[in-house]
């Protein structure tokens, strides 16, 4: 299972992400280009100590991790307001990724027409969105759920 975020804007966010990512055993992409330096440093508070714990790869555009990803045969799910399926009647799989679009645009049309599935996290009407942090979370608990994945022997 991997997480990957598109252009991140905030680097707390993403210091959380990756913290989630070390506690879970979770791969993170970090597709750039990025709203801040992605550097330990940028992130290193929401993080805390557990940046060595997670596998972070970084892919220098949207154009290089898509490709990566094709070539990999991975099947790359979008979560966005603009899904048209509830996350919880997904079926996932152990090497999904779960991407994530910039705090500040969402995804632009051309990841939505990338992904193989493009879901949203069910809210109440007239509310704009989650903390992308806390839908990763939400997102990740129920696709490791799914998938056997709390099993941390």
């Amino acid at each position: 299972m991997r997480i990957a975020l598109l252009e991140p804007d905030i680097p707390q966010n993403t210091g959380t992400i990756l913290r989630l990512c070390a506690c879970f055993g979770v791969e993170a992409h970090l597709i750039e280009p990025s709203g801040f330096p992605i550097t330990d440093r940028a992130f290193r508070r929401a993080g805390m100590d557990y940046l060595d714990q997670v596998s972070i790869t970084r892919h220098t555009s949207w154009q290089a991790f898509d490709d990566w990803r094709r070539g990999e045969a991975l099947r790359l799910l979008l979560f966005t307001t603009k899904g048209a399926a509830s996350y919880l009647d997904h079926a996932y799989g152990k090497g999904d990724i779960l991407l994530f679009g910039r705090e500040s645009a969402g995804a632009p049309e051309a990841v939505h027409q990338a992904a193989d599935a493009r879901l949203k996290i069910p809210m109440r009407e007239g509310l704009r969105s989650l903390n992308i942090a806390m839908a990763a979370a939400i997102v990740i608990g129920e696709a490791m759920r799914q998938t056997g994945g709390f099993r941390f022997e």
